[in-house]
């Protein structure tokens, strides 16, 4: 079992400055998911300690806004050194709510640090411009304000570095903001408050609470002081908060839903591409928005990448977060399973292979055997829906304009990789793929310094890289007339 530390096991909201519990009191539970044990409890909130936290923030916002950049860099750095002096202590409490290797945990912790740095170092650079004027006797120029309040809404898979990405360029561009973590994971979440606090960021700034989400969300959306929302998680979710930010003209940023195809062509190295596809297909447990989803192979080399990917697979090795050399954690909870069963289970009646995995694993609870299925077929459920969970579904095809028709054949347009050693075919198909992120000759390509955001229904907007910032700004035109010129 893993060694949670007490000083980050917060069970309390933290809004304006303070630790609270719900108003009624109320607490849910939080589990362990390759166990089922019960880490503790945190606050049931919903719309009266939302409505408390954006008012907070409101009010917070009129003097964050106007204090100078460089101490808003500079807690931005406070902020960056303490998840690094605490690292270990925030991986071990990521994995226990979460389940992901404790390896995976570390990295993610350290990841949000480098969110925070790189934005603290993105508010020097919110740059204006001055505009040539038409006019002899007047001037114009353009300048960059804070948005203003932010509601932010982030998922179970990566409950550190989501906050992270919303959390330090609200901060660097002078926003203040309101989040609502996962109920499944809300401690890495609530430590964000504790080391806010500690960072010297003033009370009002950051809000982080827990509870229903229906409730919390439909206040961050039609609230009229909160001026942004940004959210990941699912498109059916992104959707509807959309469609409630509508009624006051939100800004919004939505991450959604990703069906990540992977083409490996008749010329990739295939102990590379097979390298790149465990990486990008099972890290998290297949449980991120940028997983391998779909993985279609050239027919020269189809049964070769299949013999070789199939013996990676089943060499991975499952257990708990904190067991030695353990590649696969638990899928966060028994509805993921039976999902992935699903899956599985529709493919095999569909005319799917199973090479390898294919059943819960034989130690219980949230853990599921990394599954190889070939012969898949465009008419299989995984084609068209994400997975989120370490199925395989492996694809063959002839040509080059065939696999891109088939990568595209989907509203989803977050992440793709493909191998090749073609530099013709390099620039074809990237430019040829309908997606946002596209990994050549890599199954892991995120970076804080590039930006992350989808085509299609799989999101608005930018995050990470110097766009990052510009979500959370808005963009003022000035003209200066009666100068006297």
């Amino acid at each position: 079992m893993l060694e949670v530390a007490k000083e980050f096991k917060l069970e309390s909201n933290y809004i304006n400055g303070e630790w609270v519990a719900a108003d009624s009191g109320e607490t849910f539970n939080v589990e362990n998911p390759a166990t089922g044990e019960v880490i503790g409890t945190v606050p049931m909130s919903g719309a009266k300690e939302t409505v408390r936290a954006i008012e907070a923030a409101h009010k917070a916002f009129e003097t964050f806004r106007k204090i100078s950049v460089m101490e808003r860099v500079t807690m931005l750095r406070r902020l960056h050194d303490l998840i690094l002096e605490n690292q270990e202590a925030l991986a071990q409490l990521l994995a226990a709510e979460q389940g992901k290797p404790i390896f995976e945990a570390r990295g993610e912790v350290g990841f949000s640090a480098n969110y925070v740095m790189w934005f603290a170092e993105e508010a020097r650079r919110v740059y204006g411009e001055t505009v040539p004027s038409p006019w002899a006797d007047r001037r114009m120029m353009v300048t960059k304000e804070p948005v203003g309040v932010v509601g932010a809404i982030t998922p179970w898979n990566f409950p550190s570095s989501m906050l992270a990405r919303k959390i330090a360029p609200a901060l660097a561009a002078g926003c203040t903001i309101v989040c609502k973590p996962a109920e499944a994971t809300p401690y890495s979440g609530l430590a964000w408050g504790k080391l806010c606090e500690e960072a010297g960021i003033p009370a009002g700034v950051v809000n982080i609470l827990t509870g229903d989400p229906v409730a919390i969300g439909e206040v961050l959306t039609s609230h009229p002081m909160v001026r942004k929302i940004t959210f990941t998680g699912s498109t059916r979710v992104g959707k509807i908060l959309m469609s409630q930010s509508v009624s006051t003209v939100k800004k919004i940023s939505m991450e959604m839903g990703g069906n990540a195809p992977f083409i490996v062509f008749d010329d990739a190295d295939v102990d590379s591409a097979v390298e790149g596809a465990i990486a990008s297909k099972f890290r998290n447990s297949g449980q991120t928005c940028v997983c391998t989803n779909r993985i279609y192979v050239q027919s020269g080399i189809h049964d070769k990448f299949v013999e070789k990917f199939t013996a990676a697979t089943a060499a991975m090795k499952v257990g708990q977060s904190n067991e030695d050399n353990v590649l696969q954690g638990p899928l966060i909870n028994d509805a993921a399973v039976s999902k992935t069963k699903e899956f599985v289970k529709d493919a095999v009646e569909k005319g799917g292979v199973i090479t390898t995995g294919g059943n819960a694993h034989d130690l219980g609870h949230g853990f599921f055997e990394p599954t190889v299925i070939t012969n898949a077929t465009q008419d299989m459920m995984f084609s068209k829906e994400e997975i989120f969970g370490p199925v395989a579904p492996v694809y063959k095809f002839e040509t080059e304009e065939e696999a891109v028709a088939m990568a595209n054949d989907t509203e989803f347009g977050l992440a793709c990789y493909f191998y090749t050693k073609d530099l013709g075919r390099t620039y074809r198909v990237m430019e040829g793929l309908e997606y946002g992120l596209v990994g050549v000759n890599e199954g892991v390509i995120t970076a804080v310094e590039a930006p992350f955001g989808g085509y299609k229904e799989s999101g608005v907007g930018k995050e990470g890289g110097h766009q990052g910032i510009e979500d959370y700004l808005e963009e003022k035109y000035i003209c200066i007339g009666g100068l006297g010129l």
